[in-house]
């Protein structure tokens, strides 16, 4: 990270830290999914392919992160528990959950053809996402009891709900046909009316989905005359379930004991009240500017095999800007943004009531629609190239408390932008001239900027000021009005437009000629200001 005079600007940074033994149970929900569920005409009221869409990146997910053994999911949300003992980046909650709804969100949008190879996807999906601090065996039992017995529930009304809707009542009629039925007469509507047993359904739909490793032999290739060697390995498989959080089912899978932990007796009455109080509500700070930072997870490695250009790649930097604008149009709080890189930082006013600032909400919320945009948008600016593998994001939430301080934390990043890509562009133009990783690296070691910039020249004939000022400056986001004028000067059009633009962002001049981006808009500020203060 490079050094610079704001470098102060870190220490409003919050270290997050779920404490040992606390279960880690990281909570998905889709945002907006009933919308999106319309929008690309699932069929109701479940489509089998969107729950197997949904298996599938769950699956992929536990797949790639060993500390995840179970989830549980339906309809538009999953549950993933991580290993007792996990150190899983030193069990910080925004980390955790960032990555966990990234990657699940890339996955989303990269296997939708898998599942869905007629039909286009024809809105971003994203996802919210949560932690849940469990602090004993009994309280992660309770919490899956709760969200399996929410499933039962809420796939019998919405099973009932759309065959009277099929049948052809409207939905406010079918609402008020099931207000306040019991379970039992519910499976007597659907029986008597349309002749549906309603215990005969898909398991997938009345239980849910439970994603788990087992342990499995696995025979290891020898020699001709040589006796086989079998090893244990773990599987990722699907199961369906009556109970999950049953002593029976748990103990079927001695992997889920021996690496989460197990029940000491069956659960009973259930208070949902007493489960959700154990979830994660960070609220940020009121008045204070919020700033999302995410950033690229293992993004050197992303690159590389993807062949992207060094030390920058034009059309990578362009498509993480097209997924900037974005999300600017997607969350109207956010009122500026800068990124370089594999890194993006977005800032809201200060008087935001997102999600009623939850931390948790916001940072999923931006994160994943971030990445299912980046998946999304792949095609745009690599219409050659195939995307490998999805990627993924990880994200935090930052107060910053005044105009200066945040200020000066968009000017950290910038001369961060600055040091590290004349860095890079030494040290790329390096190899590239035939000296290797270890050999640039100590040529560089301990240069100055004059020194870079004389290597540069002398060395390879490039001006480094001369150079694409996306490269140098990095890239801003931010609302600006776009007007449509007659000929006789009469405006008659005028409307917001997110721009990209590449400005230095450190000096005043930017933000003297755009004064609304940062503008005092707190209830507090414009109360005092009605008062003449002697």
């Amino acid at each position: 990270m490079a050094n610079s005079k704001y470098e102060y600007v870190k220490s409003f940074e919050n270290e997050d830290e779920m404490m040992y033994p606390n279960l880690i149970v990281v909570r998905i929900d889709g945002r907006n999914f009933e919308r999106f569920s319309e929008i690309n005409e699932f069929e109701k009221p479940n489509d089998e392919r969107a729950l197997n869409l949904m298996n599938c990146c769950a699956t992929s997910v536990l797949e790639k992160y060993p500390d995840i053994i179970l989830a549980y999911g339906f309809s538009d949300e999953y549950s993933f528990i991580f290993k007792k003992e996990t150190k899983f980046y030193q069990r910080r909650v925004s980390k955790i959950l960032s990555l966990v709804v990234s990657f699940f969100a890339s996955l989303y949008v990269a296997k939708w053809r898998e599942f869905f190879p007629a039909k286009d996807m024809r809105s971003t999906p994203s996802f919210k996402s949560r932690v849940i601090c469990c602090p004993s065996m009994e309280v992660l039992q309770a919490y899956l009891a709760w969200r399996q017995r929410e499933c039962h529930s809420k796939n019998q009304y919405n099973t009932c709900l759309w065959m009277l809707i099929k049948s052809g009542k409207s939905e406010r009629e079918a609402h008020e046909v099931l207000k306040g039925t019991q379970k039992q007469e519910k499976n007597e509507i659907l029986f008597q009316q349309f002749g549906i047993n309603y215990k005969k359904l898909p398991s997938m739909y009345r239980q849910g989905s439970c994603v788990l490793k087992t342990e499995v032999d696995d025979t290891l290739k020898i020699p001709d005359n040589e006796a086989p060697v079998k090893r244990l390995r773990k599987k990722v498989i699907i199961v369906h379930s009556e109970n999950i959080a049953s002593r029976s089912f748990w103990n079927d899978y001695s992997c889920l004991c021996k690496e989460i932990g197990g029940f000491e007796q069956n659960v009973n009455n259930i208070k949902q009240e007493y489960v959700k109080s154990f979830q994660s509500e960070n609220k940020l700070l009121p008045f204070t500017w919020i700033v999302i930072r995410i950033d690229g997870s293992h993004f050197h490695r992303f690159s590389e095999v993807q062949g992207f250009e060094k030390p920058n790649d034009e059309h990578a930097l362009k498509l993480m800007n097209s997924c900037a604008v974005a999300v600017l149009e997607e969350f109207n709080d956010i009122v500026f943004a800068y990124g370089v890189s594999d890194e993006y930082s977005f800032v809201l006013k200060r008087n935001t009531q997102l999600y009623q600032r939850r931390a948790s909400e916001i940072v999923s919320a931006t994160v994943s629609f971030f990445s299912s945009t980046y998946v999304m948008k792949w095609k745009e600016f690599f219409p050659k190239k195939e995307l490998k593998y999805p990627p993924n994001f990880d994200g935090r939430a930052v107060c910053y408390p005044s105009y200066e301080i945040i200020r000066d934390y968009l000017a950290w990043r910038q001369v961060d932008c600055h040091i590290n890509n004349q860095y890079n562009t030494c040290f790329w133009m390096l190899v590239k001239s035939g000296k290797s990783t270890r050999e640039a690296q100590s040529l560089l070691k301990g240069t100055q900027t004059q020194e870079k910039n004389q290597m540069l020249s002398q060395l390879f004939g490039i001006d480094y000021n001369m150079l694409p000022v996306i490269f140098r400056n990095g890239s801003s986001v931010f609302w600006d009005k776009e007007t449509t004028v007659m000929d006789d000067g009469v405006v008659v059009k005028s409307h917001k437009k997110a721009v990209v633009e590449h400005p230095n962002i450190i000096e005043d001049d930017f933000w003297e000629a755009h004064p609304l981006i940062l503008e005092e808009t707190s209830p507090r500020s414009q109360e005092c200001s009605r008062y003449d203060w002697d």
